[in-house]
């Protein structure tokens, strides 16, 4: 999909495809059956002799038989038992996660987040609707997610697109545009409203985290402020000079690590509870040497399942690119009309939750 450069055609940064298969993704797996699939316990002993709890967050019947809702293709059923089963087996496999400072958002709670910028309706729910009439559709996806799960309270948040990438090169050739503080300030009143935490979302374009980040540090030094970065518009390794749009992006772990880093000595010096870093990721190039990235307990790192498509799509690109190269939290992202163009149904949280890990983030847009 073509990203024009006008400002609100970046909603199109928003809306490429995320879960076409890619050349070099996870070769198929024979579909082992999920009663095969042993219990993994909610707490895990480390090596300090503390518990950390699993990621696998198992207080919803982990023995139960993956259940789609009716009216999913056997394709979906296929692909699920496959996510499920695989992802059970690699919580054996995943690293040991730092034990939770105190006012660490995970393990605790969920997030449940609202993507998008409100300069845009094509760019998520965030400015599809009125804000009173938006903050209410969140209030009943918290509500669903809450029933579905609960034992683990959901928090709400707000995930707005702070640095959009262009089609256009702009004035300085970054081929991306900043929001301005009084934008992101009226998206931090709308989080307010709802005790909700706010997420700035960067797309680097062809600037990089370096370069845009300081500018957010004063914002991001607010308990209630986390940061996303976005793999998918950050042109380089090799893609140099390519307009952001026209071919998938990439991060390696040490921009990620450099990321934490900034985030880690912010907590530090502000006395802050730790930080939450996003970072999208729907095929394997988009993240390299993702076995590199540091843990730390001063930033939890989601990688957030972002692309969109039917359900099995959704399924494989988990299991391939979330499970296959275990970091730290996971996330999940639904898409209100991009995944239902098919007719497809929008995955409930039910089918969501017995994904394994069980996601800990969850992004509409």
């Amino acid at each position: 999909m073509r990203i024009s450069g006008s400002l609100l055609a970046l909603a199109a940064s928003a809306t490429i495809i995320g879960c076409a298969p890619s050349p070099d993704a996870a070769p198929k797996r024979s579909l082992p059956t999920d009663s095969a699939a042993a219990a993994t316990p909610v707490n895990t002993p480390t090596t300090s002799g503390t518990t950390v709890r699993s990621p696998a967050m198992d207080a919803l019947g982990d023995t139960a038989r993956p259940l789609l809702a009716s009216g999913r293709t056997k394709h979906d059923s296929l692909a699920y038992a496959s996510a499920v089963a695989f992802g059970r087996r690699m919580v054996a496999k995943w690293p040991e996660l730092p034990k939770p400072l105190a006012g660490a958002v995970f393990p605790a709670k969920r997030i449940v987040a609202f993507y998008g910028n409100p300069l845009s309706k094509r760019m998520g729910v965030l400015g599809e609707y009125p804000v009173d009439e938006m903050l209410a559709k969140l209030d009943t996806t918290v509500r669903e997610w809450q029933q579905a799960d609960p034992g683990t309270p959901v928090q709400p948040a707000l995930h707005l697109i702070a640095v959009v990438a262009q089609g256009a090169p702009g004035r300085d050739g970054m081929y991306r545009l900043r929001m301005d503080t009084a934008l992101i300030e009226k998206v931090y009143g709308w989080a307010k409203q709802k005790n909700a935490l706010l997420f700035l979302d960067v797309q680097v374009g062809h600037s990089t985290m370096q370069q845009e980040l300081p500018r957010l540090l004063p914002l991001l030094a607010r308990p209630d402020v986390h940061l996303a970065m976005d793999a998918e518009f950050a042109m380089h390794y090799s893609k140099e000079g390519v307009v952001p749009g026209k071919r998938i992006g990439q991060f390696d772990a040490k921009d990620i690590n450099w990321v934490s880093e900034q985030l880690r000595r912010l907590v530090t010096e502000k006395k802050i509870p730790p930080k939450v870093l996003i970072v999208h990721r729907w095929t394997k190039p988009m993240i390299s040497n993702a076995s590199e990235i540091t843990l730390d307990p001063r930033v939890q790192i989601v990688m957030d399942m972002d692309g969109w498509g039917p359900p099995w799509q959704k399924f494989e690109s988990y299991r391939d690119y979330i499970d296959l190269e275990p970091v730290e939290y996971t996330g999940f992202k639904l898409f209100f009309h991009n995944d239902v163009k098919h007719k497809d149904a929008l995955l409930s949280p039910a089918e969501v939750l017995r994904l394994r890990p069980r996601p800990m983030y969850i992004q509409y847009q």
